[in-house]
C-alpha cells in the first residue's frame, strides 16, 4: 500500500463471497499436524499471494475503522502476521501476546486449553499504558478461531489490564469446534469451515 492510498479505498475492496472462495482455494489442508488426527489449516499460501493478503488484511480491519480502536493485540505467532498491518490501517498501537518467556518486561499470564494441548500466553503489564488517558479499545487478531481457548485467554489478559475488548477478528473459524461459545465478545471470521 502506498502512502497516498487511503487504507480502505473501495478499489481494494473485494466482494466477500469472492474473498471467501479465494481464501478457501489458498488454504492448504495438512493431515496429522502437529499431532495425529489433527487436520491443520495452513495459511502460508494466503501469505504468499500479495494481492490476496492485502484484501484479507483490509477485510479484517474494515469493520473496525470507525470503532476507535486504540490497540490491536496479535496472538503469537500468526496473529502477528495479520495484527501488525491491521494496526497500521487502523492507526492503532500493536501489542503482541506471546508464549512464556518471550517478552522482556513484566508480564501478566493466562493458561488455557487448546484442542490438542494446554498452553500459556503472556502480555506486558504496561501494554495499554497511554498518556492520553481513557480506556483503551482493543481488537484481538489471530489467524484461526478453533476451540476459542486462545482468544478467550487473550480477552481475559486485556481486560485484567484495564482495557476494553471491542471484538476478535480472525481469518478463519473452525465452526465444528464451537469456539465462539468460549469467547464473550463479538467474533468476526472471513471464512468458516
Amino acid at each position: 500500500m502506498t502512502d497516498s492510498m487511503p487504507p480502505f479505498d473501495e478499489s481494494s475492496r473485494e466482494p466477500s463471497e469472492t474473498l471467501d472462495s479465494r481464501i478457501r482455494a489458498a488454504v492448504r489442508d495438512v493431515p496429522d499436524f502437529p499431532t495425529p488426527g489433527i487436520l491443520f489449516k495452513d495459511i502460508t499460501p494466503v501469505l504468499a499471494d500479495p494481492v490476496l493478503l492485502r484484501h484479507v488484511v483490509a477485510a479484517m480491519a474494515r469493520p473496525y475503522a470507525a470503532k476507535d480502536i486504540t490497540h490491536v493485540v496479535g496472538i503469537e505467532s500468526r496473529g502477528f502476521l495479520f495484527g501488525t498491518p491491521i494496526a497500521l490501517l487502523l492507526g492503532a498501537a500493536f501489542v503482541p501476546v506471546r508464549k512464556p518467556g518471550k517478552l522482556p518486561w513484566q508480564v501478566e499470564r493466562e493458561s488455557y486449553a487448546l484442542e490438542y494441548r494446554e498452553d500459556v500466553i503472556e502480555i506486558h503489564r504496561d501494554a495499554f499504558a497511554s498518556p492520553a488517558g481513557g480506556t483503551p479499545r482493543v481488537l484481538i487478531v489471530d489467524d484461526v478461531l478453533a476451540t476459542g481457548g486462545t482468544a478467550a485467554a487473550a480477552c481475559r489478559l486485556v481486560e485484567r489490564l484495564g482495557a476494553q475488548v471491542v471484538a476478535v477478528s480472525v481469518l478463519m473459524e473452525l465452526t465444528f469446534l464451537n469456539g465462539r461459545s468460549a469467547v464473550s465478545h463479538p467474533v468476526r471470521a472471513l471464512t468458516a469451515y
